[in-house]
Order: C-alpha cells, then sequence, then structure tokens
C-alpha cells in the first residue's frame, strides 16, 4: 500500500488534537461548575455576577446543581478521550448523544432561545452573552465530540 499523503497526515492529526482538546475543555468546565458547587465566583467578583453571567438568574445554582453537572461534563471527557472500556457501539452511541445536546444548546444559544431550555426567564445581559460566547462554544465542543469518532491511524 502507499503511504499516506502528508494531507491526509495533517487531518487526522487536526482530528485527533481537536477531540483531545474537546475532552480536556470538558473536565475543564467541570472543574469550574465543582468550583462554584463549593461556594467560588470564580473568576467574577461575585455569586450575583457569577449568576447573572452564567445562568441569567438572579441567584447562582445551588451546589447540587453544580455537581450535577460536573460529574455529567467529567463523564461527558471520558467519553470524548475513549478511556472508558465501552464497545464501539455504546461509545458512538455516547458520543452521538452528547454532540446532541450540546449543538443542540449551542444553537439555542446562538439564535437567542436559551429560554425555551430553562424554567427561568435568563437576564438580557446572559442572552448576549450566550449568543455571542457560550452557544458557539457549545457548537464547537459538539464538532469536537463527533472528532472523537473519527480517530484513525492511516495506513502506513
Amino acid at each position: 500500500m502507499a503511504a499516506p499523503s502528508n494531507l491526509v497526515v495533517v487531518i487526522t492529526q487536526l482530528i485527533d488534537r481537536a477531540a483531545s482538546a474537546t475532552a480536556c475543555t470538558l473536565v475543564a468546565v467541570a472543574g469550574l461548575h465543582t468550583a462554584w458547587g463549593c461556594g467560588s465566583a470564580f473568576p467574577f467578583k461575585d455569586r450575583t455576577r457569577l449568576a447573572d453571567t452564567v445562568a441569567g438568574a438572579d441567584k447562582a445554582p445551588a451546589p447540587p446543581q453544580c455537581f450535577a453537572v460536573a460529574v455529567a461534563l467529567t463523564a461527558a471527557s471520558a467519553l470524548v478521550a475513549d478511556v472508558l472500556p465501552l464497545s464501539h457501539r455504546v461509545r458512538t452511541t455516547g458520543v452521538v448523544g452528547l454532540a446532541a445536546i450540546l449543538g443542540g444548546r449551542g444553537l439555542a444559544g446562538v439564535v437567542g432561545r436559551t429560554a425555551d431550555l430553562v424554567p427561568w426567564t435568563p437576564s438580557a445581559r446572559f442572552i448576549a452573552i450566550d449568543r455571542r460566547y457560550y452557544g458557539p462554544f457549545c457548537l464547537s465542543l459538539a464538532a469536537g465530540a463527533l472528532a472523537s469518532l473519527r480517530r484513525w491511524t492511516p495506513t502506513t
């Protein structure tokens, strides 16, 4: 067999890096949620600003909510990183489901419809931040999760 072209190698490396970056980002965001569950306002000056910026609400989410999100994000990271002892079919289903959730959340954010996903009315400040940052961020995480399904080693 012929050696893979340089383009194939470069694309393969980019896909692997996108998947790895996504797994690392998910675990980092899980760490933030854990800190918030422990009472931190990082990186904001206080919990009121945290609540408005990350949830569009008057009060920050309760610790159990923060910890539940942290656990879900950690599991998502492990799924994307392919470190769980799962069959190919189960992992693929999980990653596609994760990408659908992140993609749906991202799309709702980009079009300014996050209020349709939560039981409160997010603040105007949150909606603006969501459209500009959180929505695209979630869409990129969805793409990175899907990239983790394409990991392969070209034939040499």
